[in-house]
């Protein structure tokens, strides 16, 4: 199930936000934000380049929390920057979402993970009732 979610978001999720946030040009916009997909090229810099049960929230050059600070400055820019920003900023929150999904099948995982804090933090948020 984390599995279709991370891609429903990642793929299915941006085309709701096209749809319904910018209508009249939706099918560029839905292309630009699948593009902001290639953010996940810094995985390849990463050593090794796929580990099972690691969160790429803060572990990635692209995904630091210094990155994400420029991704929201993009939301103030006019398009396509700022539909950019949007895109950047979602595939984020995907993450972060996954990583939330992951860590809770796997506590030790949790432990190591550059995010704990900020993970540790939504984990609490989400456990208030």
């Amino acid at each position: 199930m984390q599995t279709f979610i991370h891609y429903f978001l990642h793929l299915g999720f941006p085309l709701f936000i096209a749809l319904v946030f910018f209508i009249k040009e939706w099918k560029k916009v839905y292309l630009i934000l699948l593009a902001t997909m290639l953010v996940d090229m810094d995985h390849l810099l990463a050593d090794p380049i796929f580990q099972a049960n690691r969160c790429s929230i803060n572990f990635h050059t692209l995904h630091t929390y210094y990155a994400m600070a420029v991704y929201v400055i993009l939301l103030f820019f006019r398009k396509p920057f700022n539909i950019i920003g949007i895109g950047l900023l979602f595939h984020m929150l995907t993450d972060l979402i996954d990583c939330l999904l992951m860590y809770s099948n796997c506590k030790a995982c949790f432990m190591d993970a550059p995010a704990i804090d900020l993970l540790s933090d939504a984990l609490f948020l989400l456990s208030i009732k």
